[in-house]
């Protein structure tokens, strides 16, 4: 016999709800996810509904399986892979449009909220920012609540349902705090998942071309936060160095593999009065670490100076990550510096770039020494036409020689690349810096900004008795991007950027408490790792907190609120209090000892025995009329002892003919 796979309609009722529940918990993938399998889950979607309106057949079962090699090999050219968030979170999309195409009975709806749940949950794999939370209590309650569409008749309105679904979560919320603060924090996790989230990226790499910076110029994202522990340094001298290059081939500058180096730090002079400061460093798939120029301490595990005195992580940082850092402002590095690190710092790609070189050649002859040299090619960067722009135009193959006898226009590392070359060619060592430069203060939370916007390429040119000495040519050209920093311009365009023309001060007081709230956010909650597990354990009066201390705490802490829930369930779900007339009731019908047949009414018991021949029959109708007027007549403070009187005097007679 042929199965009958046409669908009756028992879906339309619960399968909305459904639809709703995938449908939001892959609204925070869908930017992430190819567009065909967001195009696919919607049709898939559309086509269930109207099967089931229709009552139309499901699809035939080789459809499906066509459908669902097809998926998976769509997936897997999508993304080189079947593993990962990305992928993972592609494949569960593709698995909820091809469940629904087979979805018959309610309980196939179930296995459809599953993909719900762990949908909502591979969204926080790839991103916690403080929108999660509203984003992850909304898509439990909404999926809870289709859950509970389906198992509940459809007079129920839709507002209990909603409530219900609140009530639940209500009840789940001291557990999972329980669960989330007292659970033993480890400072790394137990597996690591592959991320495609190209967005949290620096923007800064080991190679740097004429342009590349600025692009990062009109980007707002965060790279990474600073609080200082006394006075913020001045935006002039906020430098936080990243990477340095000193290979040069005529284009583009790069540099060496990281690597550590012992006595990196053993070069460096410092004086003055140092800086104290903790930096939250957001994702950059990069082995960075931002420090303020000069840095000398840090807390980052796992991180080391290379020889150019710029700190570098053994791994990628791939999650949000604090440290503290102490710096010099006031320093000296590498006053000694080897014949054969001197030769790499002047090496010049031949026939690359001849009008520069003549150029230096002509000004370094007029200079009396190295430091006077480097002060006229600054001069001719402030008296000349050169402009500051986010903007230039391209230069070809000699990019320095067009950009310093043509164009004459560019952003920082134009600049950084040009006095490079001229310091080279006229015998100074010379080289690169990449980082950020500025940052802008939050009042709100007395803490430092450093965005993309304000990455920056400045030199470091070594003169005789001095080491490395920081020049940054792009203060000649324009003085306001380091007085003032990038960020500075954020007030002035923030209408802009919404498209208004309007006074835009409380927009931009917005952001900034916006920015305040992110970062207490990831202070609080996502930076709650060991460290500071261990230092709220220590202010609840815990010594020397461990994982066996932890444990038991939290198993004594979830016996207390589970049996608390459990007290307050049974009170508030507790069974009504039985009747006091039905209990005398029945224990009449025991003095009796005559069992009442299914479906007999008192007036049909009381007949029966009466009929029966029974001895005094009157007191049976007796009691069976109080029985009813304490039970169901008129409210009458004396029927219930009259009752509770007629039972206790009631003596079972003789009862003659009864079966």
């Amino acid at each position: 016999m042929k199965k009958q796979r046409a669908t009756d309609g028992s879906l339309l009722a619960s399968l909305p709800w459904t639809l709703a529940a995938l449908t939001f918990s892959l609204t925070p993938h869908i930017q992430y996810l190819p567009v065909w399998i967001t195009v696919s889950f919607l049709g898939c979607a559309a086509v269930r509904w109207h099967i089931e309106r229709q009552r139309r057949h499901l699809p035939p079962a080789w459809f499906r399986v066509l459908l669902a090699l097809s998926g998976f090999l769509g997936v897997f050219a999508s993304y080189d892979s079947v593993s990962g968030v990305g992928p993972g979170s592609a494949l569960l999309a593709v698995m909820a449009a091809l469940k629904l195409l087979e979805t018959r009975q309610r309980r196939d709806q179930f296995v459809l909220l599953f993909i719900s749940i762990f949908l909502i949950m591979a969204s926080l794999l790839r991103e916690q920012h403080i929108w999660s939370l509203p984003f992850l209590v909304a898509g439990v309650i909404l999926t809870t609540t289709a859950w509970l569409r389906m198992s509940i008749s459809e007079d129920v309105r839709i507002r209990d349902s909603f409530g219900t679904a609140g009530r639940l979560l209500l009840y789940a919320t001291p557990l999972a705090l329980a669960m989330w603060i007292f659970f033993p924090r480890i400072a790394t996790p137990f597996w690591s998942v592959p991320i495609d989230n190209g967005g949290a990226t620096t923007g800064l790499s080991e190679e740097m071309s004429p342009g590349d910076i600025s692009s990062l110029s009109q980007s707002d994202a965060v790279a990474f936060r600073v609080k200082f522990a006394t006075q913020a340094p001045p935006p002039s001298q906020r430098y936080w160095r990243a990477l340095v290059l000193h290979r040069f081939n005529g284009r583009t500058w790069s540099g060496n593999e990281p690597s550590i180096d012992l006595r990196a730090r053993e070069e460096i002079r410092v004086s003055g009065e140092p800086v104290a400061y903790e930096v939250t460093m957001e994702p950059s798939q990069q082995q960075w670490v931002f420090a303020l120029d000069m840095p000398l301490q840090w807390s980052l595990e796992r991180t080391f100076m290379g020889p150019q005195q710029q700190l570098m992580s053994v791994q990628p940082i791939d999650r949000r990550v604090a440290y503290d850092a102490v710096s010099y402002l006031d320093y000296r590095t590498n006053v000694d510096l080897s014949r054969m690190a001197r030769s790499w710092y002047l090496r010049l790609p031949e026939s690359r770039n001849p009008r520069s070189i003549e150029l230096a050649t002509q000004l370094r002859s007029a200079a009396a020494d190295d430091a006077d040299y480097v002060n006229d090619v600054l001069g001719m960067f402030r008296r000349e036409e050169f402009y500051y722009t986010l903007q230039p135009a391209l230069l070809g193959s000699n990019p320095v020689d067009r950009f310093l006898f043509e164009t004459r226009e560019g952003f920082c590392e134009h600049y950084a690349s040009a006095f490079a070359v001229l310091m080279r060619a006229a015998g100074i060592p010379s080289r690169i810096v990449l980082g950020y430069q500025g940052g802008e203060m939050n009042p709100l939370g007395d803490y430092l900004i450093v965005r993309q916007s304000d990455a920056h390429a400045w030199n470091e040119v070594w003169l005789e008795g001095r080491g490395w000495v920081r020049i940054d040519p792009t203060a000649a050209v324009a003085p306001e991007r380091i007085e003032a920093g990038m960020s500075a311009a954020r007030f002035g365009d923030a209408g802009a950027r919404w498209g208004l023309t309007a006074p835009t001060r409380w927009l931009y007081n917005l952001g900034l408490t916006w920015d305040a709230l992110n970062a207490r956010w990831n202070g609080w909650v996502l930076g709650y790792g060991p460290d500071n597990q261990n230092r709220f354990m220590r202010w609840l009066g815990m010594d020397e907190p461990d994982w066996r201390k932890m444990v038991l705490t939290l198993l004594a802490i979830l016996l207390l609120l589970i049996g608390g829930l459990s007290l307050l369930l049974f009170r508030r779900y507790r069974p009504p209090k039985k009747d006091e007339a039905a209990l005398l009731y029945r224990q009449f019908i025991r003095k009796l000892a005559i069992v009442p047949r299914p479906g007999e009414t008192p007036h049909q018991y009381a007949s029966r025995i009466a009929s029966a021949g029974a001895a005094y029959p009157g007191d049976v109708d007796a009691i069976t009329k109080r029985y009813l007027a304490a039970r169901y007549g008129a409210p009458d403070a004396s029927a219930l002892p009259a009752l509770r009187s007629a039972v206790r005097n009631f003596r079972k007679r003789t009862l003659q003919g009864l079966p």
